[in-house]
């Protein structure tokens, strides 16, 4: 392992303190380092018995600004060796604090068919990161969404496109060196093929090996070239290249042989969340927890609890689980990991305040939102023709509230006339086809349905009633009907009869207020979908009929 080359590139110094540093820390120090929790509390107590465990990084949901700075300055000063700090920066430094820039999302940015908004969502994570103390985006996803029924990969991806993920990773990258941060590409050997979510069992990547190479393996191979200082390596199995299906956290020939080997990547190897099913169901947890290090692995990401986690590594090493010799491989590019952010020299605790971005929020909306189809003419929404709406959202999520209320909001002020829909509880509510065609002039479907973790689908649920519910979409030949996505583009596959759709990627304040604008034809629309928004998995299929 050559220090002093890519992705480190330590002068001697630096690997003087790494190298000292490995010497002096005891065996338990060593495998402290190894892992990566998510922290629970900013209380005191909590803070210091994880600084006596001297874990080697820490991960935080978002918080308030401060609070969160404070928590990452009180750990750096109290431990013994830097951490590594991290947040999920896909969107914006919201991933990182509440009162942070939530941007867009990855697809989002990927619509705007310009690789510049890449780079600004890369130089917003990472300085909004740095000024609550983080410097490790668990991010970008280089995933390709090739599987439209996928409930995970989704908006999260740059699309499905080879070159335009990579273009767009290597903009987002180079946003957070040029920052003094560093990104971990996502989520190796590649997700995006299977249908299933990773969360919930251990998902598949099913192409063949050559095919993997002109796909996956050319995206990481790039951006590996390129410098990327960490690979988050997922709960995927690809068995064309393994010949089993062990997820890749627990696989020698896929980290070794495929990442290290064939890829020739030097950098930092981390496990997806460990508490997952994908991880947890393909081996005893006393065994996995040692393993995944012995396989490859050099940090172990969050727990079910830390201390048995713990215990269990320390075991591992006893039992020849894990060999000494690859305990100090892994603990030797974790100090170098942080010696290439210069964390043993200085470290920037940050101030907690942030940049406006309000110009570039609606100027990636304005340019991502995307027309999908309106076969039937029904746009732009106007007075003369569709004063009264029947708005319908769809999903259940936290959100819902605000996104209608934006919603409404934005028709209002244009003088549109809502209802909101209101599901029925006796069929005597239902009404006469002839009422519903003469109380509306249309009616628009609200799709606020987000991908997620621990969901098997990401897909419209509806009010049925029996079959008979005004949620449901028999309607559309009876009033002019119209369907815009903030979320997952693929609502086409339940949704084909509706003959207006606009994919908006993002449910963000800044996105449904150009939307409206887009609806009413006050701006033009101007994005490119990333993805086959019409469903026929044809590019998927393509690939896996080549061989």
């Amino acid at each position: 392992m050559n220090l002093k080359e890519k992705p480190f590139y330590l002068d001697d110094s630096a690997v003087e303190w790494v190298n000292k540093t490995l010497e002096k820390l005891t065996e338990d120090e060593k495998i402290g380092q190894l892992f990566f929790p998510i922290g629970f509390s900013n209380e005191k107590e909590y803070l210091n018995h994880l600084i006596d465990l001297g874990v080697g990084g820490l991960f935080f949901r978002p918080g308030e600004a401060k609070e969160v700075q404070q928590v990452y300055e009180y750990m750096q000063r109290n431990s013994k060796v830097p951490l590594l700090t991290a947040a999920n920066l896909e969107d914006g430094g919201n991933g990182a604090s509440v009162e942070a820039t939530a941007f867009g999302n990855q697809m989002a940015v990927a619509a705007t068919n310009r690789t510049s908004d890449a780079y600004t969502l890369g130089k917003i994570a990472a300085t909004e990161g740095k000024s609550v103390g983080v410097n490790f985006g668990f991010s970008p996803v280089v995933d390709l969404d090739l599987n439209f029924r996928n409930p995970i990969t989704n908006v999260r991806t740059y699309g499905s496109d080879v070159e335009r993920v990579i273009k767009n990773a290597k903009e987002y990258i180079q946003a957070f060196h040029d920052n003094g941060s560093m990104t971990s590409i996502k989520h190796f050997p590649g997700d995006g093929v299977d249908e299933r979510d990773q969360h919930l069992l251990t998902s598949i990547n099913s192409l063949s090996v050559n095919n993997w190479r002109k796909t996956f393996g050319k995206v990481y191979q790039e951006l590996i070239d390129f410098g990327s200082k960490a690979v988050m390596v997922g709960h995927i199995a690809f068995p064309a290249y393994s010949g089993d299906n062990m997820p890749a956290t627990l696989s020698p020939k896929l980290i070794n042989d495929l990442l290290r080997t064939e890829l020739g990547f030097n950098g930092l190897t981390i496990t997806d969340a460990t508490p997952m099913v994908g991880f947890c169901s393909a081996m005893k947890r006393s065994e996995a927890v040692p393993y995944t290090i012995q396989a490859g692995c050099d940090m172990l990401l969050f727990n079910r609890v830390l201390e048995e986690d713990i215990q269990y590594m320390k075991e591992g090493l006893a039992k020849g689980l894990l060999t000494k010799e690859r305990l100090n491989e892994a603990v030797t590019r974790i100090l170098a990991t942080k010696a290439s952010l210069g964390l043993h020299e200085t470290i920037n605790h940050g101030s907690a305040s942030f940049e406006d971005y309000k110009k570039e929020q609606l100027d990636l909306a304005d340019r991502s939102i995307t027309f999908v189809k309106d076969t039937q003419n029904m746009l732009p929404l106007n007075l003369e023709n569709h004063k009264r709406i029947l708005l319908q959202l769809l999903g259940s999520f936290d959100s819902n509230e605000r996104v209608l209320k934006k919603v409404i909001e934005e028709l209002e002020k244009r003088d549109f006339e809502i209802t909101v829909y209101e599901p029925e509880t006796d069929l005597f509510d239902l009404g006469t086809v002839a009422s519903f065609s003469n109380d509306f002039d249309a009616v628009l479907y609200i799709a606020n349905i987000q991908n997620a973790s621990n969901q098997t689908v990401a897909r419209i649920h509806w009010h049925t009633l029996f079959g008979l519910g005004n949620n449901m979409p028999w309607f559309t030949k009876e009033v002019p009907t119209a369907l815009i996505s903030f979320g997952n583009p693929y609502h086409l596959y339940d949704l084909p009869m509706v003959e207006t759709v606009v994919n908006a990627y993002c449910n963000y304040d800044h996105f449904i207020e150009m939307a409206i604008k887009k609806l009413t034809g006050e701006s033009s629309f101007k994005g490119v979908s990333p993805v086959n928004a019409f469903c026929d998995n044809s590019l998927l299929e393509g690939l896996k009929n080549e061989d």
